[in-house]
């Protein structure tokens, strides 16, 4: 089954997603941290910590972070869980030559390692994570049901899925705003930034496209995970899913 975030493509309707997406995220990668934190008012880091935190009852000893760009969720992951390893995964190379950057600044290259990964096909043995997180990166999946049952296969029997994502609210007066912001305030400063106005208008597409709540939940669970449970965060423009396998 083919869902609607599958078919937004950042620059044109032949090539495939991934491979769009990776040039998109190596063309964007030296504006990426600071435009990222600036289009968020800064509230991302609150939800990045409200959702690493979800995790603390388990306890992880081992993290893959999947969609890992320049490090910051696996950076705060190792930060806040204290886990013996932590790999951030990605298909951006460049991407993650600023993650590695800022772990070696950090001195936590004994914790953390990035791999050159594609999501839907992994190198990871089975049953090898406690938890696997994706921030911001479900939507810039290829195949969305694929991607889930491979990270299905890579986690340990009681092991975590923690996604987050953005959402476009659904309710007055937040519905109204967020779409003056993301198809006004976010182009323009996308091409402030890093000059893609294409990567950044594909940002409120896919975004806009990509399932939420309750739809949300049965694809994960159709995936396998069990116990899938999801809260909205500010006014429903992110969005945390957790679910075990």
């Amino acid at each position: 089954m083919a869902y609607q975030q599958e078919l937004i493509k950042p620059y044109n309707k032949q090539e495939r997603k991934s491979v769009q997406v990776e040039r998109m995220f190596n063309n964007i990668a030296p504006a990426y941290d600071r435009m990222n934190h600036t289009l968020s008012l800064g509230i991302d880091r609150l939800w990045r910590n409200r959702a690493i935190d979800s995790l603390k009852p388990f306890a992880p000893q081992t993290i893959l972070d999947i969609a890992t760009g320049t490090g910051d969720f696996a950076i705060l992951a190792a930060k806040r869980l204290s886990p013996r390893r932590v790999i951030g995964a990605d298909i951006s190379k460049e991407m993650m030559e600023f993650a590695a950057h800022k772990v070696n600044q950090l001195r936590l290259e004994r914790t953390i390692v990035f791999q050159n990964e594609d999501c839907t096909h992994m190198s990871f043995a089975n049953d090898t994570f406690d938890a696997v997180t994706v921030a911001y990166g479900a939507r810039n999946f290829e195949d969305l049901d694929k991607g889930l049952k491979e990270i299905l296969r890579v986690l340990k029997p009681g092991g975590h899925l923690l996604l987050l994502e953005l959402a476009s609210p659904d309710s007055f007066p937040m519905k109204h705003l967020f779409w003056l912001y993301s198809h006004l305030v976010i182009p323009l400063l996308g091409m402030l930034f890093s000059r893609d106005v294409k990567a950044y208008k594909y940002l409120t597409d896919s975004v806009q496209a990509f399932p939420q709540g309750e739809v949300m939940e049965g694809i994960i669970q159709r995936a396998g995970y069990q116990f899938v449970t999801w809260k909205r965060f500010t006014f429903g423009i992110c969005t945390m899913y957790l679910a075990s396998k």
